[in-house]
């Protein structure tokens, strides 16, 4: 009789079958005799693909990471105007304490990539950097509360709980195409939506922490809630497929895939340039709508309007994904684009008062921060629909918008700061007239940038009626 070898999941062929609901996982020796199945494994009934229990209990809990992790990070505006007029750090420029939101946000997106590279060759070690992550996230916050200068706010807040929420978040997005297929963009959209659901709801509760019992009891006892939330839902959060074993003989996958096609092809960068010119033109706005609203109003009106700007954004993702389901997503992302900049030309660059802010934080919100729920059916369509393909697309995807995540806010800090010193008129008040411009080109760009991914999608002479 044979000796029993387990064969790593991650080795086998991958199929639309194997999505269905069956896969190869490690076992004693097959000895039916049956070509299809190699040695040593038999078939596993997995949870169905799009449906079920489990696939919207992994989009549920999924979501509710996403709103502790990227919920906190979009609501730092609030962190922004506190430490702008509080001691110890109110002295400082604003391009510095921009930075602490600006670094936990683009080490998020841009150690995506290296994260999922790490766990095609050690995927067993998956569930424990997740729970390493989320134990650096509540340490920092901890830790930060102690800060009296601005670079051990860069550090801890930024560097440190940027790095562990990508290594808390990062398994979503490698195990989503695991579980959602057809209605992957739907799925997307609602996960994604949890940052919208954050970003509204976490100011109001930092902005009433802050007032109440300052930044250092503000950040330990949010530690103590992310603790808390982000462990309860990481019970929900797991592969739909056996997580492949490897013994020490075996020979792991290599840390970059050896065939990564998508890289020559003019969909792929048509759509990542598309997607980082819109991040260069969303952050920006992020981060300063709320010190914008504080110059016409009131710190609680800027919270307000900081919360309605990401709420806005939950309607945008799901709306905007449930579309890209339906339709080509090249001309979503048109509407998003040129809508988005029309609103910043217009709506901020002319805003005189709070009412005029609503109405952008509305729309500018819900049209620009739904924008990447169009990133799954892309990614999808970028892999030539290689389901084992599209969660290192998505990682090159979110490389990208985490260098946009750090030079747009960065350039907009230094426009803001020439534009505070000259004089202005009606367009583009307190200093944010460049700013408003840089905003607006970028999401027009974007705009531009849809049409040739148009063109492209066009090449590859998919079926009438494909996304």
């Amino acid at each position: 009789m044979l000796s029993e070898e387990p064969i790593p999941l991650a080795t086998l062929p991958r199929s639309p079958e194997t999505l269905a609901g069956h896969d190869a996982t490690s076992a004693p020796q097959n000895t039916d005799n049956d070509p299809g199945i190699p040695i040593g494994v038999h078939v596993q009934e997995l949870p169905p693909i799009d449906r079920g229990t489990k696939a919207w209990t992994f989009c549920f809990c999924s979501f509710i990471l996403e709103t502790m992790v990227w919920g906190f990070g979009f609501s730092y505006g609030i962190f922004q105007v506190y430490y702008m007029t509080h001691a110890p750090f109110k002295a400082s420029s604003t391009v510095a304490i921009s930075a602490i939101g600006t670094t936990a946000l683009s080490l998020q997106y841009g150690e995506c990539l290296l994260i999922l590279l790490f766990y095609r060759r050690y995927p067993e070690l998956i569930r424990s950097t997740m729970w390493f992550g989320l134990a650096l996230c509540t340490l920092s916050l901890v830790a930060s509360s102690f800060a009296n200068k601005i670079w051990q706010l860069i550090l801890l807040q930024g560097v440190f709980f940027g790095i562990g929420g990508g290594l808390l978040y990062v398994p979503v997005i490698l195990w989503l195409p695991e579980w959602f297929y057809e209605r992957r963009g739907l799925a997307g959209g609602f996960i994604f939506g949890g940052s919208g659901i954050g970003g509204f709801a976490f100011p109001l509760l930092v902005n009433a922490l802050l007032q109440s019992v300052g930044f250092r009891w503000t950040l330990r006892i949010w530690a103590a809630m992310m603790a808390i939330i982000s462990s309860l839902a990481m019970l929900g959060v797991h592969s739909r497929t056996p997580i492949p074993k490897y013994r020490r003989q075996q020979n792991r996958p290599a840390f970059i895939p050896a065939q990564m096609p998508f890289f020559q092809t003019r969909l792929f960068w048509s759509f990542t340039v598309s997607s980082t010119l819109q991040a260069l033109s969303y952050f920006p706005v992020s981060l300063y709508i709320a010190v914008f609203t504080t110059s016409i109003s009131s710190p609680l009106s800027a919270t307000v309007v900081l919360s309605i700007f990401n709420s806005s954004a939950i309607i945008g993702q799901i709306f905007i994904g449930h579309l890209s389901d339906r339709f080509p997503y090249p001309k979503i992302m048109f509407i998003s684009a040129t809508g988005s900049a029309a609103a910043a030309f217009f709506l901020w660059g002319f805003s005189q008062t709070l009412a005029q802010v609503f109405v952008f934080a509305i729309i500018f919100g819900g049209l620009s921060g739904g924008f990447t729920s169009v990133w799954p059916v892309a990614a999808t369509e970028c892999s030539h629909h290689k389901p084992e393909l599209i969660p290192w697309i998505m990682g090159c995807f979110a490389v990208m918008k985490g260098i946009a995540a750090t030079v747009g806010p960065v350039l907009s800090g230094i426009l803001h700061e020439a534009g505070r010193s000259s004089a202005y008129g009606a367009y583009g008040r307190f200093g944010f007239g460049k700013v408003e411009i840089f905003v607006g080109s970028c999401a027009a760009m974007t705009g531009v940038g849809s049409l040739i991914v148009a063109s492209a999608r066009g090449r590859l002479r998919q079926p009438e009626g494909s996304n």
